[in-house]
């Protein structure tokens, strides 16, 4: 059964990888989309190939560390769709270090995207799902947040973090107001995040890691699951990795 047909969904980090692909899956069940990026020319461009097939979907561009934005944003999902039903916390950033190399501005960027970002939208969205008393936030998690390596310390915590925000929510907001909060925790995802490491030794170690890599529409069909389950339901988490990905 469909429970997902003719909601609104607004998917942060939605022109590319994962966030597009779930995008995809979303306009496949009859989801209205409200894509946000922070590059207009590719959610634009996105957004465009998919209204060629018929979608319902708008682009908004904001960057999810910008609390105005974000507020702005929610407003014209409202007044675009007249509801706000499902947000896809997606927007995030993963770059490898050692400790000693001191990246110090890869932290920062990396707490900003992957901490502040979520709180920003979910701040954003929380409001009008509370006075209609329905609504799901899916948090992008990682294996990254239930097991620590090396040289993804910092990533890793802002995925831990991300794990202990989603239970609290469940708590407060799923027992006490009936929302439904989840997260899904993708292991190796061919997103091109490994182009994006800058750190030399990290990228090296980045571009090893993306062999075993599987597709970001196998993040999305499992979004899809976890979203499209019956009211008194929720999927806490979904670990989805390669399966030769050893830990």
């Amino acid at each position: 059964m469909n429970h997902l047909h003719s909601k609104t969904a607004i998917v942060t980090g939605a022109s590319s990888g994962i966030g597009a692909a779930t995008t995809r899956a979303l306009i496949a069940q009859g989801v209205r989309v409200i894509a946000v990026s922070r590059d207009e020319e590719e959610v634009e461009t996105f957004v465009a190939s998919l209204r060629k097939n018929g979608a319902q979907i708008e682009a908004y561009t904001a960057d999810v560390t910008c609390p105005e934005q974000m507020n702005a944003m929610a407003l014209f999902a409202l007044q675009t769709y007249a509801s706000i039903d499902i947000l896809v916390n997606n927007a995030g950033l993963m770059l490898f270090s050692n400790w000693s190399d001191l990246a110090t501005t890869d932290w920062n960027n990396m707490i900003d995207v992957n901490i502040k970002g979520y709180l920003n939208a979910i701040a954003a969205v929380l409001p009008f799902m509370l006075e209609k008393k329905s609504g799901q936030i899916l948090n992008m998690d990682s294996v990254a947040g239930h097991q620590v390596g090396p040289g993804a310390g910092v990533y890793s915590a802002t995925k831990f973090f991300v794990q202990a925000m989603t239970e609290s929510m469940r708590k407060e907001l799923g027992v006490n107001h009936g929302l439904r909060i989840s997260t899904i925790s993708p292991g190796v995802i061919n997103t091109g995040w490994a182009d994006k490491v800058t750190d030399p030794a990290g990228r090296k170690a980045a571009h090893e890691l993306n062999k075993l890599a599987i597709a970001p529409s196998d993040i999305a069909d499992a979004v899809i699951y976890s979203l499209n389950q019956p009211a008194n339901v929720t999927v806490n988490d979904l670990i989805i990795s390669p399966t030769r990905q050893d830990w």
